[in-house]
């Protein structure tokens, strides 16, 4: 799908878009400056991403910003601001609308980014489109398409905590699913110093978005140890369960990899190889992409 619209709507170099779709972000080079801006924009609809019966008006404020500031993240930038477009269904009211925006208000003033605009409407269920916008210096953004032949596949953080919560409903782990934490300061990290070579966030579990990059990147995916374990989550949940917003990165073969970077573990779990595009294997078994399509899986 995302070929055919872009076989429709070709974009081009000459206007100053450095990157098109296919990535976290869209890279915009304003003619003369120092730095590349990062756009990126998210859909949270009720039913798929959120329910109103088991998810707070805060929760879900906050997880629409923390969607695009995820997105930020992964290109190695430094967000600035945004614009929500938001569409507010019958049984919400003015309650519920000032716990949204007191969830979005505490992670924009945590990041520094300020609300530039947007729109308002009426819907039969609430429809949120939150636009974010960074910046990075010139041409040195993380993309998904840059990995090369035998660097290292690293991942921060533990897996499968978001899609754990969603099924218990209680915890740390519930938490953890409410309230998703973007990895901005590791992501200019893995640009400035560890010198990343791509990375992309983890938004749909890690088996479609490892296949993503190496597809992207030309390249297979060996997978040479099983991801670290959010606590109570299952292997199945790490691998294929999805809105952990961690990040997904690939290093030099001779990079050594910190433990930790302010309290967020740091792991290599494979390597990245020549062979079939996009394919992805754990141990002597293909590891088929199962984390979460809008257009095959059910809704949350």
């Amino acid at each position: 799908m995302l070929e055919q619209i872009a076989r429709r709507v070709p974009f081009l170099r000459r206007s100053g878009l450095v990157l098109g779709p296919g990535d976290d972000c869209a890279i915009f080079r304003p003619r003369s400056s120092r730095s590349d801006w990062l756009i990126t924009t998210d859909l949270v609809l009720e039913g798929v991403h959120f329910r109103p019966q088991t998810h707070p008006a805060r929760a879900v404020g906050h997880r629409v910003l923390a969607r695009g500031l995820s997105d930020i993240a992964a290109m190695g930038g430094t967000p600035r601001f945004c614009f929500l477009s938001l569409a507010l269904a019958p049984w919400t009211g003015r309650r519920w609308l000032e716990g949204f925006l007191r969830g979005l208000a505490a992670l924009a003033n945590r990041f520094g980014v300020i609300l530039a605009g947007g729109d308002l409407a009426r819907s039969p269920q609430v429809v949120c489109d939150i636009i974010v916008c960074g910046e990075v210096p010139r041409g040195e953004a993380l993309r998904r398409d840059s990995a090369r032949p035998g660097d290292q596949i690293c991942i921060s953080g533990q897996l499968g905590g978001s899609a754990c919560g969603l099924r218990t409903g209680r915890g740390r782990a519930w938490k953890r699913h409410l309230y998703p934490e973007p990895r901005v300061a590791l992501g200019r990290y893995l640009r400035e110093k560890l010198g990343a070579t791509a990375a992309m966030d983890l938004s749909d579990g890690l088996s479609l978005d490892l296949h993503r990059m190496a597809l992207a990147s030309g390249l297979s995916a060996a997978l040479q140890s099983e991801p670290p374990l959010y606590p109570g989550a299952t292997l199945e949940e790490a691998l294929h369960g999805g809105e952990d917003y961690e990040l997904l990165f690939t290093i030099p073969a001779g990079t050594a990899l910190p433990a930790a970077h302010r309290g967020v573990r740091l792991t290599r779990i494979g390597v990245m190889k020549e062979g079939r595009p996009g394919a992805v294997r754990l141990g002597r078994a293909a590891l088929k992409p199962g984390g979460y399509d809008h257009f095959r899986g059910p809704a949350c």
